[in-house]
């Protein structure tokens, strides 16, 4: 088994595994502050900030040889003898160095930074700088332009880490941005009339590790410090991306990518990324409602858990629609709930949202077609529990042929995908429940609308296209007179407490 060896510590590899000297010290306990290395992007050991000593031990006498200069710990390989000194005070002096040469040129304007709370420079100037500045504070500008529509760099604060350019070449496979100038006078730009437009460019606000980057959609919309992180899994499509959600009172300000080997890497796509704002639309259907001689009247939570079961119990034969957007735990709830109503109820999966085709990028990222999170995880449970798999056309073309008494049709979908075909089939049944995020023309159908939760309100777990299972916890409560699925279907099973996805 390869031996490191990192500040005296041992640290085995397995064979085969190739790690440089920042991977290696992490794994024994030890940060080498770094810069331009990024993990998913190539290596150009530009920003030295990741200097080490390294050496290597002789497998035979035990003695080691150590290197006469420091040298970049993201180019240095682990191999089997190699040791890694990181905390020397040479080590320390190489840093300082870095970050007072970084400082002489940075404007200190981190109080109306957007990064300023999580920003490498800040922090490494704190555990790693000088104690005092030697240089003289001079004035800066505020350069400022637009990147794309996503993206604006501040030229002045970035630090040419170019990872951002690395990004776009090797991984979105666009290669818009350059470096353009030589020495101090080097910036990032954008190719003539080829703005930062690619399908990933979100990414390189998350790589920038200064505020060079600024996402337009957050710039100043609040303080990073006020926010709180959730883990979560994207819902815009199947490939489930795991994100971060990051709120302030139950507001999302903005989704970010939580490195998962197995899924997502370190990316998302913009259309994960800025695809949350149907959360906080004033058009969400809020509180319960059931038609009345007078049209929609509105009723409590408590009257419909009494009303709920009545009703689905006198209206015969019964269907329940499962959306692709409900979690693995919520969809089993329901089905398993209608079908002690109705021991043969129909168990059926609802529409599956589509565009374009998959798009893949040159590191393997792919955006996938299928708009949604669940639908494999639906369909496991609906073939389950009906022994064949019922499609939303089939329970639309059973619906009208009057088949079904009662229809439970939960949605929880961005887009609408209830049309008017939809409406007038499923309309024909004598109780139509409807669970939605918006308005629709078959909610205008339903006997019962309730209020849907949206992905970052609900908790349990979602399978993705390659048959990968995640699971993850609410992040922000649903708006007031909105009950997620999960509690509603709690509370018609009679159990009593707060409703949790998993014990």
């Amino acid at each position: 088994m390869p031996i490191v060896i990192v500040n005296g510590k041992e640290v085995e590899l397995a064979p085969g595994e190739r790690l440089n000297g920042i991977q290696a010290a992490a794994r024994a306990g030890f940060e080498v502050p770094h810069y331009c290395w990024h993990p998913g992007v190539s290596v150009v050991a530009s920003c030295r900030r990741g200097l080490v000593e390294t050496g290597k031990r002789n497998p035979e006498t035990g003695e080691i040889s150590m290197m006469p200069k420091l040298l970049p710990g993201c180019q240095t390989p682990a191999t089997d003898g190699t040791v890694f000194v990181t905390e020397s005070e040479t080590v320390r002096e190489a840093r300082a160095m870095v970050e007072e040469d970084l400082l002489i040129r940075h404007p200190i304007d981190c109080p109306i930074c957007d990064k300023a709370g999580e920003c490498h420079l800040q922090d490494y100037h704190f555990e790693h700088g000088r104690d005092k500045r030697r240089a003289d504070i001079k004035p800066f500008t505020s350069r400022r332009r637009s990147l794309g529509d996503t993206v604006t760099l501040f030229v002045d604060r970035c630090i040419m880490c170019s990872r951002c350019v690395r990004f776009c070449r090797e991984v979105a496979g666009t290669s818009e941005l350059m470096v353009i100038n030589r020495g101090a006078h080097e910036e990032i730009d954008i190719f003539p009339g080829y703005p930062l437009a690619n399908k990933l460019s979100g990414n390189v606000v998350d790589l920038c590790p200064v505020g060079a980057l600024g996402d337009k959609d957050f710039l100043y919309q609040q303080r990073v410090w006020f926010m709180k992180r959730h883990a979560n899994v994207c819902s815009g499509c199947s490939t489930g991306c795991s994100i971060y959600v990051e709120e302030n009172q139950d507001h999302i300000y903005r989704l970010k990518p939580r490195d998962n080997p197995h899924v997502n890497g370190w990316w998302i796509c913009d259309d994960g990324r800025y695809g949350w704002k149907h959360v906080h639309d004033p058009r969400r259907l809020v509180g319960p409602t059931v038609r009345g001689e007078a049209g929609r009247e509105v009723i409590e939570w408590n009257e419909l858990t009494t009303k709920l079961p009545q009703a689905l119990g006198a209206a015969g034969r019964l269907a329940v629609v499962l959306s692709p957007f409900l979690t693995v735990e919520e969809a089993w709830q329901l089905a398993s709930y209608i079908r002690t109503l109705d021991a043969e109820a129909v168990v059926a999966l609802g529409p599956i949202p589509s565009e374009g085709e998959d798009e893949s990028f040159p590191n393997g990222f792919t955006i996938r077609a299928e708009k949604c999170p669940n639908r494999r995880g639906v369909e496991a449970i609906a073939s389950r529990l009906q022994g064949e798999l019922i499609d939303w056309p089939a329970v639309q073309e059973r619906a009208a042929a009057g088949e079904f008494g009662g229809i439970w049709v939960s949605g929880g979908y961005p887009t609408e995908v209830f049309e008017e075909a939809a409406a007038q089939a499923l309309g024909t049944a004598d109780l139509l429940i409807v669970q939605d995020l918006f308005p629709s023309p078959l909610a205008e159908q339903a006997t019962y609308l309730l209020p849907a939760a949206d992905f970052a309100e609900r908790e349990g777990s979602y399978v993705n296209a390659e048959e990968r299972l995640q699971s993850f916890t609410w992040a922000i409560r649903p708006p007031a007179g909105v009950l997620s699925e999960g509690a509603l279907l709690w509370r018609l099973a009679g159990r009593t407490g707060l409703y949790k996805a998993r014990p």
